[in-house]
C-alpha cells in the first residue's frame, strides 16, 4: 500500500528525524525505513499569499496498511506539532 501526504513548516532534516523516532533508519539515499514500511521525502518551497513562502514536505510512505494506519497518524502529530 502507498499513502502520500503534504506538510508545511517543517523541512526534511526535521521529517527524518520523525522518522527515525517511529523506528525507522535513514538509508543513504536520505529515504527512511522501518521493519515493515519505508518513506521517501521531497521538498518544495510553496506560496502563501503574495509575500510568504513556506516550505512543503511530501512523504510518501509504503508499507502494509495495519502498520501504515498507525504511522502515519503517529507522524502527522508530530509533524502538525512543528509546524504549528
Amino acid at each position: 500500500m502507498r499513502r502520500e501526504k503534504s506538510f508545511r513548516g517543517i523541512n526534511e532534516r526535521l521529517a527524518r528525524v520523525y522518522l527515525e523516532n517511529l523506528g525507522g533508519e535513514v538509508g543513504e539515499d536520505g529515504d527512511v525505513s522501518g521493519d515493515d514500511w519505508q518513506a521517501s521525502l521531497s521538498s518544495e518551497k510553496v506560496s502563501i499569499g503574495p509575500t510568504v513562502e513556506l516550505t512543503e514536505i511530501t512523504v510518501v510512505f509504503e508499507g502494509d496498511e495495519e502498520t501504515l494506519d498507525s504511522l502515519v497518524d503517529d507522524f502527522s502529530q508530530k509533524a502538525m506539532r512543528a509546524g504549528g
